[in-house]
């Protein structure tokens, strides 16, 4: 449980990173909904060397690669709830990098949040151990008839 918990510690972080890169580098590129298609295809075009957007979508295919490689060995019940700390990372990182506004109701959602990441990950480990104590019981296959 420790080597996924650091992982999807790792994972979240890149992934948090990421989103905020994007999301500083397409306010500094404009509001597409106002523009024309002709306006969109330049900014597609500038977003493609724009170090914000290409650093940003780097940082979520390492988060992409990450969560592949915790699927690999975890429960996606046990692993899909920990990916709600990016909650926790984005609102941190949203109020003092992006100056955002982060009301204390959104506070209490996210602290919310962060138990029940803690109950599904104690449960998970909990199960992981009762599972592994307790073996199945080998059936004898003659006094089973077979």
């Amino acid at each position: 449980m420790l080597k996924t918990l650091l992982l999807m510690i790792l994972a979240v972080t890149a992934g948090t990173v990421g989103d905020l890169l994007l999301a500083k580098g397409m306010k500094e590129l404009g509001d597409l909904s106002t523009m024309n298609l002709r306006g969109i295809m330049e900014v597609a075009l500038r977003a493609m060397t724009a170090w914000k957007i290409v650093a940003g979508t780097a940082m979520l295919a390492l988060f992409f690669f990450l969560w592949l490689a915790v699927l690999s060995w975890e429960d996606l019940s046990v692993a899909l709830p920990l990916q709600a700390l990016n909650y926790v990372l984005v609102a941190l990182l949203a109020k003092y990098l992006l100056h955002e506004q982060v009301s204390p109701l959104r506070w209490a959602g996210i602290a919310l949040v962060c138990v029940g990441v803690m109950l599904i990950t104690k449960s998970g480990a909990i199960e992981k151990r009762q599972t592994t104590s307790v073996a199945p019981p080998v059936q004898n296959e003659t006094a089973t008839g077979g």
